[in-house]
């Protein structure tokens, strides 16, 4: 079976993982269930960031912000699956990811049209998705987060793995509990080249610990897999600046620009268009060298 990151050339470019929520609760503001028509609001946001040129489309039907509203399985399913539906129906010529650590969720994404899968607990949460991802022979990317669990029952099941801000240090903290992650996908099955890793921006880090992580970004290069980062409009980025998030563009290309500096593979971002722009110029110099 042909490797589905095979057209993927780690360390030669910058790719692009556009984001599109489908939830009513986003941190940024861009939640596509405020829209009437939700399947083809989203169709059209995925087609204006094919065009902008993006690389992969990362679909979530669950808000990650603290303080968000935690959403029943049932619920999730019903946000994603027509979204993916429609845009797998476009056949728009990219991957689509599905953000979700529910192996449940993750299948029916799957069977619905989804490429990729992106789990923000690291397979910590719903063990199953691991052997989901190893069925079907998907890449897979693993999230490091320390985040305090709105929901009950996650909190029990994350209970064994170390949550809060406290690191002894940081990024090899960050780096060992990404290894407890590879550890689950190789015990599942999922081979080195299907494993994306992602040092989780944002979840479970103070605003100095999140800044550390984007400079020391080259670190995780050791561990062997192509790096994923997500700076996109976060609260690092606002308190930095004291700017709300959809005023945060020139702060995530800073991160962006640190990150392709220290040899990141894929950025997940909000502003398609001009991230698109900014890494082709900054690829053009740095890649170059």
């Amino acid at each position: 079976m042909k490797n589905p990151l095979s057209g993927f050339s780690w360390g030669k470019r910058t790719y692009i993982m556009g984001i599109i929520n489908v939830t009513p609760d986003s941190f940024s503001g861009d939640g596509l269930l405020k829209q009437a028509d939700i399947a083809n609001s989203a169709l059209e946001q995925a087609r204006q960031f094919v065009s902008a040129g993006a690389d992969i489309l990362d679909i979530g039907g669950e808000s990650t912000r603290p303080g968000a509203e935690p959403v029943e399985e049932e619920e999730e399913l019903r946000r994603v699956l027509p979204v993916i539906q429609a845009i797998a129906m476009a056949d728009l010529g990219i991957p689509i990811s599905l953000d979700s650590y529910r192996a449940t969720v993750a299948e029916a994404g799957l069977l619905a049209g989804v490429n990729w899968l992106n789990d923000i607990w690291g397979l910590k949460a719903d063990p199953k998705i691991a052997g989901v991802a190893s069925r079907y022979r998907v890449p897979l990317i693993l999230m490091h987060n320390r985040s305090q669990p709105g929901n009950a029952s996650l909190a029990s099941q994350l209970s064994a793995y170390p949550l809060g801000t406290e690191y002894r240090d940081l990024v090899a903290d960050v780096k060992t509990e990404l290894l407890q992650s590879i550890t689950l996908a190789h015990q599942a099955g999922i081979p080195d080249d299907l494993i994306i890793i992602d040092p989780g921006i944002g979840f479970g880090k103070t605003v100095a610990q999140n800044i550390e992580l984007v400079a020391r970004l080259d670190e995780f290069r050791s561990l062997g897999y192509p790096v994923l980062l997500g700076p996109s409009r976060k609260s690092f980025i606002g308190k930095t600046l004291d700017l709300p998030p959809d005023q945060r563009l020139e702060g995530t290309l800073a991160a962006v620009g640190v990150g392709i500096m220290r040899g990141v593979d894929i950025v997940r971002v909000h502003d398609v268009k001009e991230v698109v722009r900014f890494t082709r110029m900054t690829d053009a110099i740095v890649r170059a060298m």
